[in-house]
């Protein structure tokens, strides 16, 4: 019988902390500046080399180790980058920007962002 009510107790005492946790966790930490204010864009890019050839561009490989954050000024300098190396002739592709503001299209026409 008292091991019963031990058990029971931890389960209730277990619980409340959970709850307390996870609300606390909702209310103070997606208010956080990343969780709010972050633009997260998902984007398939195709590149043209100078000989006429089309592969896929990995534009997430070029990011800093860590880093996931992707906006449109950061996609356009790292398209910029891959242009200006003559690893492409140009990029082009197609997805979607994440923000505070909703979800949005994107698009790369010639090597430039567009929204």
């Amino acid at each position: 019988m008292h091991g019963s009510v031990l058990s029971a107790a931890q389960l209730a005492v277990t619980t409340a902390l959970v709850a307390w946790m996870v609300t606390g966790f909702t209310r103070r930490w997606l208010r956080w500046r990343m969780f709010c204010r972050a633009t997260f864009t998902i984007i398939t890019l195709t590149g043209t080399t100078k000989d006429g050839r089309t592969e896929p561009v990995n534009v997430y490989a070029h990011l800093s180790p860590g880093s996931f954050v992707l906006g449109p000024p950061q996609l356009q300098t790292i398209i910029n980058h891959l242009t200006a190396s003559d690893r492409y002739d140009r990029i082009d592709g197609h997805g979607r920007v994440l923000s505070a503001r909703g979800e949005q299209t994107i698009e790369v026409r010639g090597s430039r962002v567009v929204l």
